[in-house]
C-alpha cells in the first residue's frame, strides 16, 4: 500500500490547496481535482474543465496529452486509492482520533450500526453514524444516498465528528465501498461481520468474489483492533483467517464468545438470554436476536459495564423501515414494513412472522425487486414470497431504468406452479398496497417488503415521494371510513 499525501504535490503547491474534489462541478480556484474512472463516466475527460475552473493540481491515472503550465499533475496507478489517502490526510486523519467501528454483511448492517449509535448515545457518549439511512454527528442529521459514501465524504464527516467531540462512530461498510477503495486509509478500532447471502452479483462476478471483498475489511485491521463475526454463518470463520485483530465470535447456535438464546418471541418483542443474563427487547424476530447480540458484544468490547449494557439493550428502539409494524384500530390488521430486499432477508422476515402468528389469519406479502441490480435474485425472492405467504402481490420496487413488468416476470419465473393461485401481479406499487388492504380481513397480516426506510420511488431516473409505511397506514385507515 502506498500513500499519496497532499504534500506530494510538486512545487510545494500544497500550501495553496483549498479543497479536494472528485466531482468536476465542485472544483474551484486552487482546488485539487482527482480524476476517477467510474462505471458511467471517466473523470479523466473532465480534467480540462477542472483546470479551467481553477484547479491547482490534478491526480490521475493517465496524463493528458496537453498539460497547462502552473498546474501540477500527479500520476498514480489507482485514483480511488489515492483519493482515500489524500482525503484522510486532508482532514487530518480523523479516524485515528475516534473509535470507528465498521459493520459489514449482507443483512443487518443498518440495524446494528443504528442500534450501536442508540446504545452509546443512551450511555451519554458523543457518537456518530454513517449508514444507509443517514449520517449523524451527535444529534445533527445529514442525508445520504449510499451505504458507504465516497472517501472524501467519509473523512469530511469523521472530521466533523472529531470537531464535535465524538468518541465513537459506527459505519456501514458495503462490498462496493471496500472494492472501490472508499474505506482505504481509515483506522478501524473494530469490525463486525453479520452474515453473507445472495446479493450484488450484478457487481461481483461470483459469490466467492463478493465474500472475498468483504473479508478485506478484516484483513486490513491492525493488531490493536477487534474482529467480531457471526459464528453461525459459515463465512464467519473465513473472515478471521488472515486478520491481525483480536478475534471474537457471537452466535445463537454455536459455541462462541458471546451467546444468545431466544426465550420468548412474539409481536410484543423478544425475551433473550445474553450469555447468562435475561433481557427484554421490543425488537422482534430471530434476526434481531442476532443484531442485538452483536450490539451487546461490541458494547462489551468497548468496555461498557454489563449492567449498563443490558439496561441499554432493553431500551433500544426499532430502526426505521426494519420490521416496523402497527395494528389498525378497527380491523386489527397488522401492517409490517421491512427493507428486506435480498432472498435471505425476505425469508428471515417471513419466517419470523410465521413463528409468531396463529396461522388462523392470512399473510399477504407485497414485494418487488430493484431495477439495474442483481437479476439472479429475482426468481429466488419470488419463490420465497410465494412459499411463505398465503397471498403474494408482485409489484415495482425501484425499477430505475428497467421495464418494471419485466422485473415482475423475472420474479414470477421462480414461483412453484403449485402456488400460482396465490399470486397477483400489479405494476403500480400504490395499487398493490391498496389491493392488499382491500383483500385483508380482520386479524390478517400485511407485509410490505423491499423499500423500508426509503421515502421515494425511482423510475427512469426520476425520484418521486413514496413512503411504504405512511401509505399502508393511510390505506388501512380508509377501510374504516
Amino acid at each position: 500500500m502506498y500513500r499519496v499525501p497532499i504534500e506530494a504535490i510538486e512545487g510545494n503547491t500544497s500550501q495553496q490547496v483549498r479543497g479536494v474534489h472528485i466531482d468536476s462541478r465542485k472544483v474551484g480556484l486552487n482546488d485539487l481535482f482527482i480524476a476517477i474512472k467510474g462505471n458511467a463516466s471517466d473523470g479523466h475527460t473532465y480534467i480540462e474543465k477542472a483546470v479551467n475552473q481553477g484547479a491547482l493540481a490534478v491526480v490521475c491515472e493517465e496524463l493528458p496529452a496537453h498539460r497547462l503550465k502552473g498546474v501540477t499533475f500527479i500520476q498514480v496507478s489507482d485514483s480511488r486509492l489515492a483519493a482515500a489517502h489524500i482525503a484522510a490526510n486532508f482532514y487530518d486523519n480523523p479516524s485515528q482520533k475516534i473509535q470507528l467501528i465498521g459493520v459489514t454483511g449482507t443483512n443487518g448492517k443498518t440495524t446494528v450500526t443504528s442500534l450501536l449509535y442508540q446504545h452509546l448515545k443512551g450511555l451519554g457518549k458523543k457518537v456518530g453514524l454513517i449508514s444507509t439511512v443517514n449520517i449523524k454527528v451527535n444529534d445533527q442529521v445529514y442525508p445520504t444516498r449510499l451505504t458507504t459514501p465516497d472517501s472524501l465524504t467519509i473523512n469530511k464527516y469523521l472530521h466533523l465528528m472529531v470537531e464535535a467531540g465524538v468518541t465513537h462512530a459506527f459505519m456501514e461498510v458495503s462490498s462496493h465501498g471496500i472494492d472501490q477503495q472508499r474505506t482505504a486509509g481509515l483506522d478501524f478500532a473494530g469490525a463486525v461481520f453479520t452474515n453473507l447471502s445472495h446479493d450484488h452479483l450484478d457487481y461481483h462476478n461470483t459469490f466467492a468474489e463478493y465474500r472475498n471483498v468483504k473479508k478485506r475489511l478484516f484483513d486490513e485491521l491492525s493488531n490493536k483492533a477487534f474482529a467480531l463475526v457471526n459464528e453461525d454463518d459459515r463465512n464467519g470463520p473465513f473472515m478471521l483467517q488472515n486478520t491481525s485483530a483480536k478475534k471474537y465470535t457471537y452466535s445463537l447456535k454455536s459455541n462462541s464468545d458471546f451467546r444468545a438464546k431466544i426465550l420468548e418471541n412474539n409481536f410484543e418483542g423478544l425475551l433473550l438470554q445474553l450469555n447468562d443474563k435475561e433481557v427484554y427487547s421490543s425488537l422482534i424476530g430471530s434476526f434481531n436476536a442476532y443484531n442485538l447480540l452483536a450490539v451487546f458484544a461490541v458494547a462489551q468490547l468497548l468496555q461498557v459495564e454489563d449492567l449498563e449494557n443490558l439496561k441499554m439493550i432493553s431500551r433500544l428502539k426499532a430502526v426505521d423501515g426494519r420490521f416496523q409494524y402497527f395494528i389498525s384500530k378497527e380491523e386489527k390488521i397488522t401492517g409490517i414494513v421491512d427493507y428486506a430486499h435480498t432472498p435471505d432477508a425476505l425469508k428471515n422476515v417471513l419466517e419470523t412472522i410465521g413463528d409468531i402468528r396463529t396461522k388462523n389469519e392470512k399473510l399477504i406479502t407485497v414485494v418487488g425487486c430493484g431495477g439495474d441490480r442483481d437479476k439472479t435474485k429475482r426468481p429466488l425472492m419470488g419463490e420465497i414470497a410465494a412459499d411463505l405467504s398465503n397471498q403474494v402481490i408482485f409489484t415495482s420496487d425501484n425499477p430505475r431504468t428497467e421495464d418494471p413488468e419485466k422485473i415482475i416476470q423475472d420474479m414470477e419465473d421462480g414461483v412453484n406452479p403449485a402456488h400460482s393461485s396465490k399470486l397477483l401481479s400489479i405494476t403500480s406499487r400504490l395499487q398493490a398496497i391498496k389491493t392488499a388492504c382491500k383483500i385483508a380481513n380482520e386479524g390478517d397480516i400485511i407485509l410490505i417488503a423491499g423499500k423500508g426506510h426509503e421515502t421515494y420511488q425511482e423510475i427512469n431516473g426520476v425520484r418521486s415521494d413514496f413512503n411504504d409505511l405512511e401509505l399502508l397506514m393511510q390505506q388501512l385507515k380508509q377501510l374504516n371510513k
